[in-house]
């Protein structure tokens, strides 16, 4: 028996429903008399009593606050006995979405805004809790799931709910059937998924982490007890922790003790974030460099800068031009005098710049080739000791294309001129050692058959018209038929 039958004393299946279609009745008069559609306004009254036959159950989980609070169950339990669904729904989604934000206030506002929205230009202009309608449901619901604010399972069950209440209630026309039991169930989703679910540890310790960023210096003695749940956060929560890392990192606002923490914690969960996240993190540099935000943009290269290849997910455009101006240093450091010493360091900022993957923009791959088979072969008096493992991981990292650049280096004068040499001859098989198992065109793998049998010096190999002639791109010819 519900409250409202408990209240009226009857018996829940008779006289509730007559007094229901009593007040149908009545009220359908009423629209008759005004000339207005009386006809298929009001869902049955046999649906209005099944879900309110089990509102008990369903509101069974909340406790006196939380019922105290909830104006637009209320008002859903209102229009549903009116036999408004359709406005019933739109109720139970205003409370879903007002229940979310209350949360998302009361764990951490700024997080929150980082991780739902992407654009810098609609970032700056949200900080305060009267912004949160500005964020709309669907990424209300994404940003709350990442944060750990809502499970999986509950963001499928009220995205479908979100759905539903696009296309189904009374917020836009439709044609929508909805039944008693969907409510009810739907109404149990927003309590269960929502209203009374708790954090769970991982949601905790970042809440705790976030706060303590603000509030308390960290050092090295207590930065791994402090990151020791990064191992167990899902991937997608901790690119969301990482995104409000950087938003904290990139506010104008931010204080001394916030930077100062933030560079210690970002290092430790740089190996937790996906790619697609790191790459995120490049093209918000870029466009704060475009929009003229020129401290945001510093700061979030300083966080680039902090771990290992992290300017490796710059976008290729900032990446080419940083890569051009690295090769320059590289060159010149190798051709200069003391270049055993200079050579690292250039060095080390290329191998940052293309990073793991060994990503290199098709703008500067020509170059970047040309430049690291010289860089490795050496300069005639030996080779730079400290840079020529960093020139071999770079090399192994070649793709199959850039490998066939690297094949086909002879053919430069510089090269030819490094291969005449002892030190140049030294380093020449390594280099098709590391090269040969990325060709995978049938040319290709003929013309380092044909270096390898090949019975001059290295230096002479620009010089054999076959070798040349294999070396050369072949162009395919396409024949015209001739008409009839």
């Amino acid at each position: 028996m519900t409250e409202l039958e408990r209240r009226s004393g009857t018996a829940p299946d008779v006289t509730f429903a007559a007094e229901l279609n009593t007040f149908e009745i009545v009220l359908s008069g009423e629209l008759h008399t005004a000339g207005l559609p009386s006809e298929g306004i009001l869902v049955e009254v046999r649906e209005r009593t099944r879900l309110l036959g089990n509102l008990d159950g369903v509101l069974d989980r909340l406790d006196n606050d939380q019922r105290g609070r909830s104006f637009y169950i209320s008002k859903m339990i209102a229009a549903a006995a009116v036999g408004l669904f359709d406005a019933a729904l739109n109720y139970l989604w205003n409370e879903t979405v007002g229940e979310l934000r209350r949360r998302v206030a009361g764990y951490d506002l700024t997080y929150f805004f980082d991780v739902a929205v992407h654009s810098p230009d609609r970032r700056k202009h949200l900080s305060t809790v009267d912004d949160l309608p500005k964020v709309d449901d669907q990424d209300l619901l994404r940003a709350a799931r990442e944060m750990g604010l809502l499970s999986d399972v509950g963001y499928r069950e009220l995205d479908h709910i979100r759905y539903m209440r696009n296309y189904a209630s009374a917020a836009h026309p439709n044609q929508v059937q909805l039944t008693g039991l969907q409510l009810a169930s739907w109404l149990e989703t927003c309590i269960r998924e929502v209203i009374t679910l708790p954090l769970d540890t991982v949601t905790a310790e970042t809440g705790r982490l976030l706060r303590n960023l603000r509030i308390e210096q960290l050092d090295s003695t207590s930065v791994a007890a402090t990151t020791a749940f990064f191992e167990d956060l899902p991937d997608d929560r901790a690119d969301a922790l990482a995104a409000g890392l950087f938003g904290l990192y990139t506010d104008p606002k931010r204080t001394p003790l916030i930077g100062d923490n933030v560079r210690i914690v970002w290092p430790e969960l740089w190996p937790y974030v996906s790619d697609d996240a790191r790459y995120g993190f490049g093209t918000r540099m870029a466009r704060f460099q475009a929009n003229a935000d020129l401290g945001q943009a510093a700061a979030a290269r300083e966080l680039l800068d902090l771990v290992d290849d992290g300017v490796a997910y710059l976008p290729d455009p900032i990446r080419a031009a940083e890569m051009d101006t690295a090769l320059d240093a590289l060159a010149a450091a190798h051709r200069g005098f003391n270049n055993f010493y200079n050579e690292p360091a250039p060095a080390r900022q290329l191998e940052a710049l293309v990073g793991e993957l060994g990503n290199v923009p098709e703008s500067v791959e020509g170059k970047y080739v040309r430049v690291l088979v010289e860089v490795f072969l050496g300069n005639g008096h030996g080779i730079a000791y400290a840079a020529d493992p960093l020139y071999r991981s770079l090399l192994k990292r070649l793709d199959s294309s850039q490998a066939r650049r690297a094949l086909r280096a002879f053919l430069d004068p510089t090269i030819s001129s490094r291969l005449g040499t002892r030190t140049g001859q030294m380093q020449w098989p390594d280099l098709l050692d590391i090269v040969e198992p990325k060709l995978t065109r049938a040319s290709d793998r003929a013309l380092m058959e044909a270096v390898r049998g090949f019975s001059g010096t290295p230096d002479q190999l620009r010089l054999d018209s076959k070798i040349v002639d294999l070396a050369r791109p072949r162009r395919t010819v396409v024949r015209r038929r001739a008409s009839s």
